[in-house]
């Protein structure tokens, strides 16, 4: 299994997600933490869903898994595609994959985009001469956020 760093700290971005497939059909967005490799399917894929087709705040660098489909209720065409988010709010489109083999066809590749932005863990450092250097505002400003 892989999965994404816990503990989130990076910054969210106002980011439009697109609606992939028709509106009248099945369609959704996942912003993914996990990807079980040993699921061929969509259960495969763990994470939180977003609404496509709207503007959605999103971690920068976070995966991001749109599935849709189009045509008939009998008969869907199938599409899913793996973005990530840029910090300048813009996504970045890694691969796409069409009908019932969708999930196995991006399950490595969503494997390797988590793996690529697991963030390294921050490790606390000891009181160093060096703090003195920073004001009494930045100071208070850095434990408030650490607060929150």
């Amino acid at each position: 299994m892989c999965a994404a760093a816990s503990g989130d700290l990076r910054p969210s971005v106002a980011v439009e997600i697109p609606l992939l497939g028709d509106e009248r059909r099945k369609n959704w967005a996942k912003v993914i933490t996990n990807v079980d490799e040993t699921h061929s399917s969509g259960w495969a894929f763990d994470g939180t869903f977003i609404a496509a087709g709207g503007v959605q705040d999103v971690a920068v660098g976070a995966v991001i898994l749109l599935y849709g489909e189009r045509g008939s209720r009998s008969n869907p065409q199938i599409e899913a595609q793996l973005l990530t988010v840029n910090g300048d709010a813009t996504l970045t489109h890694h691969e796409s994959a069409k009908g019932r083999a969708w999930a196995r066809t991006l399950r490595d590749r969503a494997v390797e985009l988590l793996d690529a932005e697991a963030e390294v863990p921050i490790t606390p450092r000891a009181w160093h001469p060096d703090l003195m250097s920073y004001g009494d505002e930045a100071l208070h400003e850095e434990l408030r956020r650490r607060k929150d």
